[in-house]
């Protein structure tokens, strides 16, 4: 039974980790006090709750009013009186507005056709902002409540406070760049710069492995060496990981393949059941809005969460006694539909965590990079996974686990659903992630690299097939463009420690000019192991961002140099630095280095992300 060591650090703080989920939301937090250990609660009491019924997550739906403002949030939004308040006051209901944030690499129809625009004149950076903000005031009243001299608590750690935001697995650097300015703009952290140290960003999936090990869940699943798959089924995604344990001792462990992240949540299980819906009562009495909304209410409360077999059909209550059509399967105000209509709707979720499990199965027999070096092939059956630990508010489906188990006990894998609260694992999971990290090597999920320039090589066909891309520097070398310098290759394990550097020079003719550099950062997420060209499967490459730094120390230093002779002699300045990446975190950062007398003197850099994919 995994054991938290105590708190190392020399002044209490606070943490608090808020679960922004698709469809719920949940805060859960810890206060540090030094040589004492830990323990994780949750925030269980938030307005509007049914007759203050304690729940530990909340609906994460909005109303605004017609000029953009939050009017409701959370249990809030859903009472039985605020569809009618809204439609007197025209306000727009939101839900489901965190999948607008998503990445939209091989973005799917069908996603698009499930979300609704957002509320006019509120970007998705306000929506979070809206609802962090609540989550934070909500939390603030809890803490103040729960404990005596709550306020003087409160205000004793409000500045002490540092905040864990959890995200899928398939969102990266745009997305927390995002989730970054809406907790700026919600009022729990400061400007970027003056308070970047008070904010991290863990995966859900890596939430998820957290508190599986601190809640003593995955014991069992890892006592025999063997690799361990986290399905985490939300509201809006799938996240699916797998880690292999590096040290019993230390409790650590290792990511062993690349993530996956579906949308094929359960929201998108309702969204296809509303389609057949609306086809299938098209030319009924019944095809009306209202009708099918109040049928989609209850197949997604209830309906769907009693559903077991295939064979078996599944009412849906919508009305009265008089309501019926029995062509349509409508009788004393239930529609009944096939179970095997209903497992049609289940099966793109099934097939994505089946698909995924198995290939990730078969990825990691293969070596992995581990700091370019490779797994010695005796070590490669330690990385098969035999069990998957299903999690997350999607699992307790029993119809979905129940087609995951069995369709994976023919490969020998075994299916676990943890007896705890399905849906606190990743708030929790969140908080665990800050106070005692188990995870010490992550895959790099796409290729990361740099467009760059070659020398010339004339003598080189692949050279020569681009010659209209050669330019000379104003060192009068010659170069040619469109080539790609990769970083850090996709697959490859990194630790939190391992840095990848690259090398680069900057050419120019004044000084005062080279104060500030720019370098791109681009990711290649296609098939080719090594690409070289930009131009090769140029489908595949996307503009993830640039990284800046102040070079106006390293700009002072640069002596002048002179190429030609006389009246066609030009002074031109060369400066050379390392770009310093860290990979190993769920966030990337990023450093400038270079060489002054001899030591290597490093700067900060920033990296400012692109939503161009």
């Amino acid at each position: 039974m995994y054991t938290r060591p105590s708190y190392k650090g020399l002044h209490r703080k606070l943490v608090i980790a808020i679960d922004v989920g698709t469809t719920f939301s949940g805060v859960s937090y810890s206060i540090l006090d030094p040589d004492i250990v830990p323990e994780i609660k949750d925030v269980t009491r938030f307005p509007g709750q049914i007759h203050g019924a304690p729940g530990l997550k909340i609906p994460t739906v909005l109303y605004y009013d017609t000029n953009g403002v939050a009017q409701a949030v959370g249990a809030e939004a859903v009472q039985d009186s605020i569809d009618e308040i809204a439609k007197e006051n025209g306000w727009k209901r939101a839900s489901w507005f965190k999948l607008h944030l998503r990445p939209k690499l091989d973005d799917e129809e069908d996603v698009k056709d499930a979300l609704e625009p957002l509320p006019p004149g509120v970007t998705i950076v306000d929506m979070f902002a809206d609802l962090l903000r609540y989550l934070y005031r909500c939390t603030k009243e809890y803490i103040e409540q729960s404990y005596a001299s709550g306020d003087l608590l409160w205000s004793s750690l409000e500045k002490e406070t540092h905040f864990v935001l959890t995200h899928p697995n398939g969102w990266g650097g745009f997305e927390q760049a995002q989730m970054r300015r809406a907790a700026i703009n919600a009022g729990l952290i400061g400007d970027h710069h003056v308070s970047e140290g008070r904010l991290s960003f863990v995966t859900e999936g890596e939430a998820s492995l957290n508190y599986c090990i601190s809640s003593g869940l995955s014991e069992d699943a890892f006592k025999d060496g063997k690799g361990v798959v986290i399905v985490d089924a939300g509201g809006g995604t799938v996240d699916i990981s797998a880690y292999a344990r590096t040290s019993s001792e230390k409790n650590t462990y290792e990511e062993i393949v690349v993530p996956r992240c579906y949308l094929k949540g359960s929201v998108f299980l309702t969204h296809n059941a509303r389609r057949y819906l609306i086809e299938h009562l098209r030319d009924s009495e019944f095809s009306d809005e209202d009708y099918i909304n109040v049928m989609i209410k209850e197949f997604d409360e209830r309906s769907k969460l009693t559903f077991r077999q295939s064979n078996e059909l599944l009412a849906i209550r919508f009305g009265g006694l008089k309501d019926k059509d029995q062509s349509k399967g409508i009788s004393a105000g239930q529609l009944k539909l096939q179970g095997s209509r209903v497992a049609s709707f289940f099966e793109p979720s099934v097939r994505s965590i089946l698909d995924s499990v198995l290939e990730m199965k078969e990825n990691a027999k293969r070596p992995v990079q581990v700091c370019n070096a490779m797994l010695k092939k005796s070590d490669e059956d330690a990385y098969r996974q035999k069990t998957v630990l299903f999690v997350g508010g999607f699992s307790s489906s029993d119809y979905l686990f129940t087609q995951v188990q069995e369709g994976l006990h023919t490969f020998g894998i075994s299916v676990f659903r943890p007896d705890a609260y399905l849906n606190k694992v990743v708030a929790n999971g969140a908080i665990s992630f800050y106070i005692d990290p188990h995870v010490d090597k992550r895959i790099a999920r796409y290729t990361y690299g740099n467009p760059c320039s070659y020398i010339y090589n004339p003598a080189d066909p692949e050279h020569l097939q681009r010659r209209s891309q050669v330019y000379t520097s104003p060192s009068s070398k010659q170069y040619i463009k469109g080539a790609f310098d990769v970083i850090v290759a996709k697959g490859t394990q990194v630790s939190e420690t391992t840095e990848a550097r690259r090398s680069y020079w900057y050419t120019g003719t004044n000084p005062d000019k080279m104060c500030r550099i720019k370098n791109d950062i681009y990711c290649y997420y296609g098939a080719i192991q090594n690409p070289k060209w930009i131009d090769v499967d140029k489908e595949s490459y996307f503009k993830l961002g640039v990284v800046e730094a102040d070079t106006t120390r390293l700009s002072r230093l640069l002596p002048p140099q002179i190429r030609g002779k006389r009246k066609n002699r030009t002074v031109f300045y060369e400066m050379h630095y390392d770009i310093v990446l860290s990979f190993g975190l769920p966030e990337l950062k990023a450093q400038i280095a270079w060489q002054e007398d001899g030591k290597e003197v490093r700067g900060p850099a920033s990296i400012v992300y692109y939503s161009v994919y």
